[in-house]
């Protein structure tokens, strides 16, 4: 009986000692993420992943893995991650979630909508999910669909603020113009501080031509955040589109020296010359 237990032991010995490195390494990557090396980090999961190759907490590891891929700017690997993580554990929330995201980060709504259908027939109330899904939607101009995330998400928070100024700007896509009117005054109200409503109310107002109105938003964006270069690049453009030029070239050289991307500001000084 003795020489029987012995042999037993002796051969889940190798199974036990690998399961212990496996975790070992696990708490190492971990280990590694709190003190930010992501390289270490990075090493100590594949590390891992290698060692127990069928283990079922790997979908979490490829989560980890992917994550800091993105991170270190290696978008593919990232992919390939999170897709080799849900073939361990099929529709794992999370897993869906990071790669919908960066599929949309990398203009591939198809793919990032195929993610957000599936997280959102598991989880039907993910409120990240409906927003962004609704935002593939009102690019796809499927608008209907649209409105009926934005719906759902503000009966789960009628507070959210994105959702309450995308559903104003699908309004105005949606010939609703006195109703998204209404709602981006009622935004600004509710958040008198947050610049870019005043910038997304500026823009309702130039389209409507009510020139006068869409530079008091304008204006006052800038002055609740100065060194922010969009609102100057949304600002001259706006006075581009008025015939203000030396104004509009005014702002182009201040977005720029605040750091606004040098090809988008020529390309705008481009239009001072026609």
């Amino acid at each position: 009986m003795k020489r029987v237990i012995f042999l037993l032991f002796f051969l889940s010995a190798p199974v036990v000692l690998a399961a212990q490195d496996y975790m070992q390494t696990v708490r190492q990557a971990l280990d590694a993420l709190e003190h930010d090396s992501l390289d270490e980090a990075a090493d100590c999961l594949r590390r891992a992943l290698k060692l127990e190759p069928l283990s079922k907490s790997n979908a979490i590891l490829y989560h980890y893995l992917g994550q800091i891929q993105e991170r270190q700017g290696q978008a593919e690997r990232a992919l390939e991650s999170y897709s080799q993580g849900l073939m361990v554990e099929p529709g794992r929330p999370e897993l869906l979630f990071s790669r919908a995201g960066l599929h949309l980060q990398q203009n591939d709504e198809r793919h990032a909508l195929a993610d957000y259908n599936e997280l959102l027939l598991k989880q039907p109330d993910h409120v990240e999910a409906l927003f962004f899904r609704a935002y593939i939607y009102v690019r796809q101009h499927l608008y209907r669909q649209a409105r009926a995330d934005y719906e759902h998400l503000l009966r789960l928070n009628p507070q959210h603020e994105e959702a309450l100024l995308g559903l104003a700007l699908l309004n105005d896509k949606d010939r609703r113009p006195r109703e998204a009117m209404e709602q981006m005054n009622a935004l600004v109200v509710m958040h008198p501080t947050h610049a870019h409503l005043y910038v997304a109310r500026g823009g309702m107002e130039q389209q409507r031509k009510l020139y006068e109105q869409a530079l008091v938003d304008y204006n006052h964006a800038i002055e609740l955040e100065p060194k922010n270069p969009e609102h100057y690049l949304t600002r001259g453009s706006f006075y581009l589109s008025i015939k203000k030029r030396r104004l509009a070239r005014a702002d182009f050289h201040e977005a720029l020296r605040l750091g606004a991307d040098a090809e988008e500001v020529a390309s705008l000084m481009k239009e001072l010359r026609r």
